[in-house]
């Protein structure tokens, strides 16, 4: 558990000083008097948690209820409320629990549910409530159970999970966890028979807090902290004696001939098919079972987070794999570097003065021709600049974020932080985005540049294409009735975000940027511009940038599918060291592939190398692009 005590108590802040005092010698009087001081304040603060990381201990009997969140399914990323099935409510109906904005943002909706519970208390055949169905509700039940949607519970802020058991390659088999509990089971011979999963089996894993006897009996009171959270639904056709009584399941009466409330579910008991086209009436009832683990309060989170038991071998050949990429890049760097510009350069130097000599040796490297050429500004500079401050603000916000995971920062059990710090980072960067676009800007002096149109671009080229991309899917998002639409109130607070805060910043960054000094080019640029020799095909601008971007997507590609399956399929990511090291080999493998594209373009003389440097390496996002896409249809089953 990620626990920060900021300071100490007053009364342990005196015993601590006089402690002192006994060993304490005269000349040292001005360290006891520092000593003072500093305690002084350290009275003055209390201990604090990170948010969402706080232990919560329940008194025996304390009364609790399961939370229920929004219906998943891996066949598709839309989400949808619970209550869009005609499933049990809480008494005086379900109440949506407030969320910060990373949770609306992902699509999350919390809400009460009928499944009470008391802590540390076992109850057996509890009865939440018996729901009549009709035709309709009875066909969306079918759509829902057919696309096999999840049910997702939270109780004291840990996700419910259902334990599974599955095999590898080898046979072998091995447990593990998956979020949720299906709606539904599919008979075995028949995919079209649906069973209804009425009943829930709610187990509780909890670890005692027993301070009697201990320094902590005063200050800290014995409990029950909650370790873990797992579901198991099963399907059964419940019977009961005489006439149903609604109230029964408030004041837990109900007579059910299927379920013993001391040994649970009769043995032997007919599942409940879903009828076609049928009213039908369903009775749901669940187990709370409480088991007592050794598992600590700061490791219940373990098990949800070894739910893919592969993703460390896989993880470790996309190092290797990235790795070999990056020394095959390095090496041909240092052999440009140490051998072929080195001994061009020791040439040159080594040159008589003569007219002829210099020209014989320009006609024997090609790329000393363009000298006079090479720092001309390229077409469409503003717009240059107005990308390159872009990325500055995304490669910024991004370095942040995978450096605040590292850290720990962005536990999973405080939903919504990694949204929220991803969004307030880039508002953040706006800053070192005007700035440094300001700065090619200025660089560019005199290709057509102007400060006022470069800022704003800066401030809402990119943010205003995500945003519009982001407003279209949330328009179709809305016709679903998912529930990742995010609602319009969101939206105005997105741009409030957008240009209450990123704006000015963009401004203030283009503010000092325009003042400093702009860069000066080594060389002088010629006033008439050099003939660029026409290029052979592989050496033209879409095949050399579409080469060259393979090999920065083939670093990260094995990387790339974990993320797509944890953003689409609704999976917890933590490898967030993996990702900081894929990060910085790939930053590193698109500056090299550039350097090597950009030598190989200017020794065919063309120095049009500005928009190419820019490409070569970004070109890499189209074949992220396209492997998302490829894993969305083959994935997803997006038809």
């Amino acid at each position: 558990g990620l626990q920060l005590f900021a300071l100490v108590p007053h009364r342990a802040s005196l015993s601590i000083l006089f402690s002192m005092v006994p060993y304490a010698r005269v000349g040292h009087a001005t360290h006891i008097v520092r000593a003072v001081a500093m305690l002084a304040l350290l009275a003055m603060a209390s201990g604090f948690y990170l948010p969402g990381v706080a232990p919560r201990k329940y008194r025996y009997g304390e009364k609790m209820m399961v939370k229920v969140n929004t219906m998943t399914s891996e066949m598709t990323p839309l989400q949808f409320d619970y209550y869009n099935i005609d499933f049990c409510q809480p008494p005086g109906g379900e109440v949506e629990l407030s969320e910060n904005l990373g949770e609306v943002l992902a699509g999350e909706r919390t809400e009460t549910s009928a499944y009470m519970l008391h802590a540390n208390v076992t109850r057996l055949c509890k009865v939440a409530c018996r729901k009549k169905w009709t035709k309709k509700s009875v066909k969306e039940f079918r759509d829902f159970a057919g696309a096999n949607f999840r049910a997702n519970m939270r109780l004291d802020n840990l996700p419910g999970a259902e334990l599974v058991v599955f095999r590898d390659q080898n046979g072998e088999e091995f447990v593990s966890y998956r979020l949720g509990y299906p709606i539904a089971e599919q008979s075995g011979t028949n995919a079209s028979r649906l069973y209804i999963n009425n009943h829930l089996r709610i187990t509780i894993r909890y670890h005692d807090v027993n301070t009697q006897g201990t320094r902590l009996e005063r200050i800290e009171e014995p409990g029950a902290l909650i370790v873990g959270f797992e579901l198991k639904a099963m399907s059964v056709k419940h019977k009961w004696s005489g006439m149903w009584n609604d109230t029964c399941a408030r004041d837990n009466t109900c007579q059910l001939l299927t379920c013993d409330p001391q040994t649970g579910v009769v043995p032997g008991t007919d599942p409940l098919r879903l009828q076609n086209k049928k009213d039908m009436q369903v009775v749901f009832t669940y187990d709370v079972i409480w088991v007592h683990s050794d598992v600590k309060w700061a490791s219940r989170w373990d098990v949800y987070l070894q739910m893919q038991w592969q993703d460390d071998e896989i993880h470790w050949f996309s190092i290797v794999n990235s790795s070999v990429i990056l020394i095959f890049l390095s090496g041909m760097v240092g052999m440009i570097m140490l051998r072929i510009l080195r001994k061009d350069l020791y040439k040159y130097n080594q040159l008589e003065t003569s007219e002829e000599a210099r020209e014989e040796a320009r006609e024997e490297t090609g790329w000393k021709l363009i000298s006079g050429d090479v720092f001309r500004p390229p077409k469409n500079a503003a717009l240059l600049a107005v990308f390159v401050g872009s990325g500055v603000q995304v490669l910024g916000m991004t370095v942040c974020t995978i450096g605040f995971a590292v850290l720990g920062f962005l536990s999973p059990s405080n939903r919504g932080s990694l949204l929220i710090t991803m969004l307030l980072l880039f508002v953040l960067m706006g800053f070192p985005a005007g700035y440094v676009s300001a700065v090619f800007c200025k660089m560019f002096k005199g290709a057509g540049t102007d400060r006022l149109r470069n800022t704003l671009l800066t401030a809402t080229l990119f943010p205003g294409i995500i945003f519009g991309m982001f407003f279209v899917l949330n328009l179709m998002l809305w016709g679903d009735a998912s529930t990742g639409a995010v609602p319009f109130s969101t939206l105005i607070a997105l741009l409030l975000f957008w240009f209450g805060l990123s704006l000015p910043l963009v401004f203030f960054g283009s503010f000092l940027g325009f003042r400093r000094d702009p860069i000066e080019p080594p060389v002088r640029t010629n006033p008439i511009p050099r003939q660029v020799p026409e290029q052979v095909w592989y050496m033209q601008t879409l095949p050399s940038v579409m080469m060259a971007g393979v090999l920065p997507f083939g670093v990260v590609f094995v990387e790339l599918f974990f993320i797509l399956s944890s953003i689409w399929q609704h999976r917890f990511y933590y490898l967030f060291g993996f990702m900081g090291l894929v990060l910085l080999i790939l930053v590193v493998t698109c500056a090299e592939i550039t350097i090597v594209m950009c030598y190989f373009q200017l020794c065919s003389e063309d120095y049009h190398w500005w928009w190419r440097a820019y490409f070569t390496a970004g070109t890499s996002a189209v074949y992220f692009f396209l492997y998302a896409g490829y894993y969305v249809f083959t994935r997803m089953g997006v038809m």
